[in-house]
């Protein structure tokens, strides 16, 4: 991690608490342990099994994105994972009537509203709140009014966080796409920046702020560095270590950096 991040991280504009220390919460997206099932349309690895193990590393929340196109994540899944997650269970899901509906009935701890595209690989950029403000109001004020805590996925832009308080969500989870896949240095830098703003922005906005997408092992202490962020969902790069080490010591591994980045960053604060 670089100095200048950390010291972008370090503008705390406040005190520091013992909750900023011991955070970020670690969300596992389990997603592609159903892409490897269907990749054979067969009946394993099932997504429940490396729910299970992924709290046993230390997963404080299972996430799964429930897509209109059904590629990986299947309603049954869903609805088992809700059955059997010891944690809270985050569902990613379009803004529709059709998931709306699935929410009601599975209830999960929370909903993330994300944009989708059937042709996208993965979710590309966060949701467009300021452009679908009244959809976006309606859905938010639904689930809330089933007791779901409901975030919204959204690029690090101050006018789309500051929207996302206006519809009444509870949180916003920043996409870090651009930060993970940046070119250069600066580029990193740039858009490290950008993260800090959006997330100091959010909490002076009352809305718990998140963070993911693209983050891995070497670059999960950037932003856990950034004291405002308070969980981190990532998927791809931990099923992918966990083909070689197991899904236990893969989250055991990404919570453990984590976890040492907040503690730096806080240490790096206080001087």
């Amino acid at each position: 991690m670089s100095d200048a991040m950390r010291c972008h991280s370090a503008q705390l504009g406040g005190p520091m608490s013992l909750t900023k220390v011991l955070l970020p919460r670690l969300g596992v997206n389990i997603d592609h342990v159903a892409t490897v099932r269907q990749a054979r349309r067969a009946a394993y690895p099932k997504p429940t099994w490396a729910a299970q193990l992924a709290e046993l590393g230390g997963a404080d929340q299972i996430t799964l994105h429930l897509r209109e196109d059904r590629r990986h994540i299947q309603d049954e899944d869903l609805f088992l994972l809700r059955k059997t997650v010891q944690t809270r269970l985050n569902l990613e899901m379009a803004a529709t009537d059709e998931m709306l509906r699935i929410a009601f009935e599975a209830k999960p701890d929370m909903v993330t509203l994300v944009p989708e595209r059937r042709q996208e690989l993965t979710t590309e950029g966060g949701l467009d709140v300021a452009g679908n403000k009244d959809l976006l109001k309606r859905m938010v004020a639904e689930l809330k009014s089933a007791d779901i805590h409901v975030s919204i996925f959204v690029d690090p832009d101050l006018d789309q966080v500051q929207t996302c308080h206006r519809v009444g969500a509870d949180a916003v989870e920043l996409h870090t796409g651009r930060f993970c896949e940046a070119k250069s240095v600066r580029e990193a830098q740039e858009e490290h920046t950008r993260l800090v703003h959006a997330a100091k922005t959010a909490v002076k906005t009352k809305l718990r702020c998140y963070a993911g997408h693209g983050i891995h092992y070497d670059n999960v202490g950037d932003i856990a560095s950034i004291l405002e962020i308070e969980e981190l969902n990532i998927g791809h790069s931990i099923v992918a270590r966990a083909v070689m080490v197991g899904m236990e010591q893969a989250v055991r591994d990404m919570k453990a950096i984590a976890q040492a980045a907040r503690r730096d960053a806080v240490l790096f604060a206080k001087r």
